[in-house]
């Protein structure tokens, strides 16, 4: 470590950014993390945990419900304290954010409660005292943070995905804008938790960029659970009144709400960071441009996570950062492979998928074999619910490998992790097949669906 006062300097102490210092540690490297909010960072503070949290929450609502038909008798109407699960909450990722300084403090690592900026190739700055540090290596893992747009009178009295999981009082009438997996969650946690939920968006459907069977299906359920969508609407003025506030659509109309969360993207968390005169190279979003080592144009600085703006979901910036450290501290040769990624969208009900899409298939292959099925769970032939499920698995035809899967239903995500292993492998239809059912579950039409439903050629 010669000349350098520590080997590792990390900027975020998010999922990317523990991971790689700790790993970095253990295999001897003198390692420092700077962190200006909470460890965790996005997602275990105001992102995946918290929303997940939510997302159980308002599911009681339909548990309540359906209890009835299995012949439980529960008071009328249940009640909900908003700010009881505000405070459960707090106190769940005020634990785990200690559990990532404790896990940092075994590994040997030194934790910096500061905001740090890069100021050459080697060298960051403490804002908080003025200090200068030297490293050998920098790691960018500052993550991302929500874009309120579009840039409109009044939004300043708009609300993103940082302050809605500590509203002070419980919004009744909540506007959500935008379409996408963030407002789509929102809007379905919300809407079971009992607020009236309008969610306005640009687009002509929700969720752009996954399978259209599912984003249909996820459209239609949200529908039912009491969400009034307006599609190719946008606001165009908020204004602050007494009773609320009074937001002004696009096409005409205006309408008072509580809230107003602004949900329309995120982007990488890059400003002020000082990059741009250390000659680290960014993207017209504000992304740090990596390449397949996730090493930025200057050798000695690297980035991980949301702020390179590859694949922003929290295991891959984890994977990420090991990879990083694994190759630049342990000896290794580590490219972290960004294809068929499971992921879910946790609305009610969830969306699991892994791999292509039936368009994003069809667009790349010549023969494509599609297996659909839709269908009433057993739950809800006694709940009485109208609940549905629906899969789709899309086939190489020429060569019968399984291109993707996509389940909406109950525990989607559970079963795209499963199903993103047998992806991943390269798993034929036939392999599908071929496997045991296990009965009675839902997932067990994924191994029994035998009729093709469509076949697409070029």
């Amino acid at each position: 470590m010669s000349g350098f006062d520590v080997d590792l300097f990390v900027i975020g102490a998010g999922s990317g950014g523990v991971r790689a210092a700790r790993i970095a540690a253990s295999h001897g490297a003198k390692a420092m993390v700077a962190e200006e909010f909470r460890l965790g960072g996005t997602c275990v503070i105001r992102g995946c945990v918290p929303k997940k949290l939510y997302v159980y929450a308002s599911r009681f609502a339909d548990d309540f419900a359906d209890a009835a038909g299995f012949g439980w008798t529960l008071p009328s109407p249940p009640v909900f304290d908003w700010s009881r699960l505000v405070a459960a909450k707090e106190k769940e990722i005020t634990r785990l954010s200690g559990i990532y300084g404790q896990t940092l403090e075994r590994a040997g690592v030194a934790i910096v409660r500061s905001r740090a900026e890069v100021v050459g190739p080697n060298r960051v700055r403490l804002t908080n005292d003025g200090r200068e540090i030297s490293a050998k290596t920098i790691l960018v893992a500052t993550g991302g943070a929500p874009a309120l747009e579009p840039a409109i009178p009044g939004l300043e009295h708009a609300i993103s995905s940082n302050e809605v999981f500590d509203l002070p009082d419980f919004p009744r009438r909540l506007l959500v804008v935008g379409g996408g997996y963030i407002a789509v969650e929102f809007a379905s946690v919300f809407a079971r938790l009992g607020a009236k939920v309008t969610q306005v968006m640009r687009a002509d459907n929700v969720l752009r960029g996954f399978d259209d069977d599912m984003r249909a299906g996820v459209r239609d359920a949200l529908a039912h659970a009491g969400v009034d969508f307006r599609f190719g609407v946008l606001p165009t003025a908020i204004e602050k009144t007494a009773g609320g506030l009074r937001v002004a659509l696009s096409g005409g109309g205006e309408a008072v709400f509580d809230q107003v969360l602004v949900a329309t993207g995120r982007r990488p968390h890059t400003r002020g960071l000082g990059l741009e005169s250390a000659g680290v190279a960014l993207d017209a979003a504000g992304a740090v441009k990596v390449d397949g080592y996730s090493r930025t144009n200057v050798p000695s600085i690297y980035a991980v996570g949301d702020v390179t703006n590859r694949i922003n979901l929290t295991p891959v910036a984890i994977r990420e950062g090991h990879a990083f450290a694994d190759t630049v501290f342990g000896g290794k040769d580590i490219r972290v492979d960004h294809s068929n990624v499971p992921s879910a969208v946790f609305t009610t009900p969830e969306l699991g998928t892994v791999g292509l899409t039936e368009a994003g298939a069809r667009a790349k292959f010549d023969v494509v074999d599609i297996y659909s099925t839709g269908f009433r769970p057993m739950k809800a032939t006694l709940s009485g619910s109208a609940e549905r499920v629906a899969m789709k698995i899309v086939v190489d035809g020429q060569t019968d490998r399984v291109l993707g899967v996509h389940v909406l239903g109950h525990e989607a995500g559970e079963m795209a992790q499963l199903l993103g292993i047998a992806v991943k492998m390269g798993a034929t239809k036939a392999d599908f097949d071929a496997t045991m059912a296990v009965h009675p579950t839902a997932a067990e039409e994924l191994v029994t669906l035998r009729t093709r439903s469509a076949r697409h050629e070029k």
